[in-house]
């Protein structure tokens, strides 16, 4: 592998990090310009499929979804990516924790394993995402401690 095939792993290694980094920090703003301006985001959540178009909508639904709770951490794990000029194809894993209140009020934690399906494109020289697709392939819920 040539160096310079090590280096774009790495920016695009350090893009689904600061994703991740920014939603545990609930910063959607610069979380969507993370994307390109017309980039799509689809949730499958089980076999159910929502998607969003654009910065603005992805940015929105996100700040939404985030604000249910009280703690958002996220955990990248193994990402697998080519790489073919300036467009690449990924996948990595995630697990996601979320702790806030239930419906009843109870305090939950909410464990998620997710595999994101992401298609890259650089422009001006930096990475973005164009398209990611989120499988939510698991989620444990249970009481959450203090």
């Amino acid at each position: 592998m040539k160096m310079e095939e090590l280096i774009e792993k790495q920016a695009l290694k350090e893009l689904v990090d600061t994703f991740s980094n920014l939603a545990d920090m609930r910063d959607t703003k610069t979380q969507s310009m993370l994307f390109t301006e017309d980039a799509t985001m689809t949730s499958i959540v089980g076999g159910n499929a929502s998607t969003l178009k654009g910065r603005d909508e992805i940015e929105k639904a996100c700040a939404r979804f985030l604000s249910l709770f009280d703690t958002v951490y996220h955990s990248n794990g193994q990402q697998v990516v080519t790489i073919d000029g300036d467009r690449a194809k990924g996948v990595s894993y995630c697990t996601v924790m979320l702790i806030g209140k239930n419906a009843e009020g109870v305090r939950t934690q909410n464990l998620q394993g997710v595999r994101y399906e992401d298609e890259y494109q650089k422009i001006d020289g930096k990475w973005y995402i164009a398209k990611r697709t989120s499988h939510f392939e698991w989620s444990d819920v249970r009481p959450a401690g203090n």
